[in-house]
């Protein structure tokens, strides 16, 4: 690993020198032509606009920062370069971006997950809907956003810091502005592949209205925006349960689990700032932000048992006495893998499955969410050389999810035809099947339980599912600071101030059985009934269709609470209250000839931590004992930081920063709740706690304290153009101090229930998040943005922007075991975008590559799992025109399509693409829109 990783280095190291030697030249050839033609020339003002003026102004934006930063700017009022913000991180150097059901959501920073990162908004730290601290960033419109700004390196003042980066969200502030605008936007969106499942569409729209102006001879500004978007989404899925090995030793397909999602994300944005500034001396600004979200996922397919599914029969030795063959209400043979299958380098590749029992799936996934945030800010110059802030946030979550699963087949458990299955492994891992039955004809497809699963709730099993878990986090904060002018090098000022913040997030988990009343097969009701749905793809021309949530809602099932002792002990709630001191020196300093400024400064952080819960252990089939359970902790973190930024050359310069910096761990790992048991027959005199102790259990650990690392950054910058271009060169380095990961822990279990037996002893092995030792990640970033008049005037309007990371990592937090891969770590991540701005046309062409990497997915029960991730390149265009005079002035139309390529998304195991876990096809999402600005 590490010497690929150097001979990577010393590839992108001589790329960038030949870069930087080429760009120089043409800069000092520029600066010649222009001191000769200086004098015989004078060019009228040209106003920027679009994406060379987005360009522009994420290029000042970070030669002027004092911490190393990435940049995106709105291109005009209302809009950002990409649909998404997610899509637009995604295109920075050092930044990757992980795709969720097709959109782009869940970004990862110079190869850390989003756990390691932190989002503020307007330098606020915000909220999350998801379940633990990892934005999601397609809650936040980027429409409202007039600029993103990633700290790669923190200083002291710096509330909410990320181990990994820290994305500052900020919207519009309409006295910097500095005049009237207004705006409109519309876009029309489609997918190509349709609408795949019956009541869905694939089409939405999206709109914009945006104005900002000022009052009172430019004392008072206002900034107003509203975004709604409704925007379709298709996938079809395969999924696969894994890959035993046969009885010849050959690898096979365990199970398969496909479907057809079809999605609509609805999402209205609301966007307000006030500020007012009589005077130089007083400035108060009050923003609010509100977001509803909604998202609606239909889902249908079909589930295939197959190595791994199993028989059923009315009694012990049933399917013996009838010699192993369908028989009704005594026996349901297991599948069976015919002779004659095809075997290619170690795996069963195609063959013919006897005696399947299909279980037909109508599934929906359902959130609901809004944000609210509220910030209120307020700056006082009290004389030249103080100045004092003080400012107030609130934010808020609510959301609530349906995870609704419904099953159908030909029968319950037992009963009911079996199927026999050709199957064949395509090249990407997905398997196709041929069938003998009809799973669109409603007289043989009942709901039901075809396989029997759930009958230690439901007798003979349940007939689906429903997990409505409910999220609330609410953040309330409190900031004080106070800056002092110096007069005096090296320093020019110098700032200090605190920092309160309370946090609580709780997280209720419900969860029902579904069952048929009095058991049985449930005929589906004739006004659910919908069109049949096409599984194509899969070689399965047809499975039966109907409104899940319709069906739950007119009462034709049972809901049954899970009363299992691993649902009660998933209910949780998380407060953290944490007090930041700060102080920070600003550097303004000429060193021999050059100039040098930056920061130094350092955080004490102190946290109180505590969590509320259940354990909970399974006495009996069904039945669970709880007990309520409380726990925290304290600490204390004291951070330094230091920036520093060099001007070596005109227009050059050389960075170095060094800091220590936190990560809080996940909060569902902070949980006091466990799922615990006590083994009577374990409970004997002699018992140990790390042997073999009648008590046992696993779940959270509120005693965790957070990821640690020390990190140091050094970048060289050379601007060019009149800064509308750059080139840099980065390494970075992290030392992490500790990693959190699971292991066996003693755990004291005094005060559990036992059911009134008296344990002889009250400890024993907890499974639970820990804090370990650490390693390190390390890595080399190279971007390059170019306007290519920089180098002939005839290129005038056409540039580019480029960027390649290559990141490395060795995590080892049990020194017994091996490295551990870090979540969201691509090796390689290279982005580029060409793009032609001139004469009112624009146009854009963006691709992004990461290599595989290990993903945060959805697992069993809407579980966390992670999953290796294959490599992928998206590609996106768009084209548009501005009407630059006459009575069209101010209008643009634009066209943009995302993933031109139909890049899948796949993930599989244990090293092998061919062991395919999931493959998800999306197809090309296509928009045309119009853009007015008054």
């Amino acid at each position: 690993m590490a010497s690929g990783f150097t001979r990577r280095a010393r590839l992108m190291t001589g790329g960038a020198l030949g870069v930087v030697m080429t760009l120089a030249l043409a800069g000092g050839a520029q600066a010649q032509t222009a001191s000769q033609e200086e004098q015989a020339t004078q060019v009228d003002e040209i106003v920027v606009t679009g994406i060379r003026r987005s360009i522009e102004a994420s290029i000042a934006a970070k030669a002027n920062n004092t911490s190393i930063v990435e940049v995106i700017s709105a291109e005009d009022i209302g809009k950002l370069p990409d649909v998404s913000i997610a899509e637009s991180l995604a295109r920075l150097p050092g930044v990757t971006m992980q795709r969720l059901d097709g959109r782009s959501q869940a970004i990862s920073i110079r190869g850390l997950g989003p756990d390691f990162t932190t989002a503020l908004l307007n330098g606020r730290e915000m909220v999350t809907t998801g379940d633990n601290r990892g934005v999601e960033f397609d809650q936040f419109p980027s429409e409202l956003l007039g600029s993103v700004v990633v700290y790669k390196t923190p200083d002291s003042a710096l509330i909410g810091q990320g181990l990994a980066g820290t994305v500052d969200m900020r919207t519009v502030r309409p006295l910097a502005y500095g005049r009237q605008a207004m705006a409109a936007n519309y876009r029309h969106e489609w997918n190509d592949i349709g609408a795949l499942n019956s009541g869905t569409t694939d089409k939405g729209d999206r709109f914009t209205l945006s104005y900002i102006d000022q009052f009172a001879d430019g004392t008072i500004g206002l900034a107003l925006g509203y975004a709604h978007m409704s925007s379709p989404y298709q996938s079809e899925r395969f999924n696969s349960w894994g890959y035993p090995n046969y009885s010849d030793g050959n690898l096979l397909t365990g199970g398969v689990k496909p479907y057809v999602m079809s999605s609509e994300l609805e999402r209205d944005g609301y966007m307000g700032v006030l500020e007012w500034k009589p005077n130089d001396r007083f400035h108060s600004t009050i923003d609010a932000f509100y977001s509803e979200f909604k998202n609606t996922q239909v889902l249908r397919g079909i589930e295939f048992p197959l190595a791994w599914g199993g028989g059923a029969q009315a009694f012990d030795g049933a399917c013996d006495s009838v010699g192993n063959v369908l028989t009704p209400n005594v026996c349901r043979p297991g599948p069976s893998l015919r002779p004659g299958y095809t075997v290619e380098d170690g795996m069963i590749v195609a063959g013919t499955w006897d005696n399947i029992k299909g279980v037909v799936r109508n599934d929906l996934n359902k959130r609901d969410s809004n944000i609210t945030a509220i910030g209120w800010n307020t700056e006082f110059v009290a004389s030249d050389d103080w100045s004092m802030n003080l400012d107030l946030s609130y934010s808020k979550v609510e959301r609530n999810d349906i995870i609704l699963e419904t099953n159908a087949g030909t029968g319950r458990n037992i009963n009911g035809a079996l199927d026999t299955l050709g199957f064949e492994l395509t090249s990407d891992g997905v398997t196709r099947f041929s069938s003998l039955l009809n799973y669109a004809d409603p007289n043989l497809i009942k709901i039901t339980s075809p396989q029997g699963w759930g009958g230690d709730v439901i007798p003979e099993g349940q007939a689906g599912y429903m997990n409505t878990p409910s999220i609330e986090d609410e953040l309330k904060a409190v900031r004080f600071s106070v800056t002092r002018q110096l007069h005096q090098s090296p320093f020019s000022s110098i700032d200090f101030g605190f920092n309160y913040s309370e946090r609580e997030k709780s997280f209720v988990n419900d969860q029902f059985y579904l069952g048929v009343p009095g058991g049985g097969d449930l005929a589906i009701p004739t006004n659910l009934l919908l069109a049949p749905t096409d599984l194509g793809y899969l070689g399965i021309s047809q499975v039966i269709s109907y409104d899940a949530l319709g069906l739950v809602n007119s009462g034709a099932l049972n809901l049954i609470r899970n009363p299992n002792a691993d649902v009660l002990s998933g209910n949780w709630d998380v407060t953290e209250k944490v007090s930041t001191s700060y102080i920070r020196a600003n550097i303004d300093h000429n060193l021999f000839g050059r100039r040098l400024t930056g920061n130094v400064g350092i955080q004490a952080v102190y946290t109180e931590q505590n969590s509320n819960g259940f354990s909970a252990r399974q006495i009996a089939p069904g039945v669970a004992q709880t007990v309520a359970v409380s726990d925290g902790k304290d600490y204390l973190e004291i951070l330094p930081s230091s920036n520093f930024i060099l001007e070596v050359g005109e227009d050059t310069f050389l960075r170095f920063a060094a800091a220590r910096t936190l990560a809080r761990p996940r909060m569902d790992d902070m949980r006091a709740s466990r799922n615990y048991s006590f083994d009577v027959g374990k409970n004997v005199e002699g018992a140990q706690a790390d042997v073999n102790s009648p008590w046992s259990a696993s779940g959270g650990n509120p005693l965790l304290t957070p990821y640690i690392a020390d990190v140091a950054d050094i970048s060289i910058e050379k601007y060019f153009a009149n800064r509308k271009g750059y080139v840099s060169f980065a390494a970075f380095y992290k030392h992490l101090e500790s990693y959190v990961y699971n292991h066996d822990q003693i755990f004291d279990f005094s005060g559990y229930p036992t059911g009134g037996v008296t344990p002889v002893i009250n400890e024993g092995k907890s499974s639970a998040p820990d804090n370990g030792e650490g390693g390190w990640i390390r890595g080399l970033e190279f971007s390059v943005s170019a306007p290519f008049d920089a180098f002939h005037p005839a290129l005038e309007g056409f540039g580019a922007m480029f960027s390649a990371s290559m990141t490395d990592s060795e995590v080892q937090p049990d020194p017994t075991q091996a490295p551990t891969t870090m979540p969201g770590l691509s090796e390689d991540v290279v982005n580029g975008t060409v793009y032609y701005e001139r004469y009112g046309f624009q146009a854009r062409v963006s691709a992004r590559y990461r290599s595989d990497y290990l993903g945060e997915v959805a697992g069993f029960g809407n579980g966390r799992t992670l999953r290796s991730v294959a490599a992928e390149t998206v590609v996106d265009a768009q084209i548009g025109y501005e009407f630059q005079s006459g009575p069209l002035e101010g209008l643009s139309v634009l066209a943009q399509v995302n993933n031109l390529t139909d890049e899948p998304f796949k993930t599989f195991q244990n090293g092998d693409e061919r062991q395919t876990i999931d493959y998800q096809h999306y197809g090309r999402t296509f928009a045309v829109g119009l853009n007015y600005r008054f």
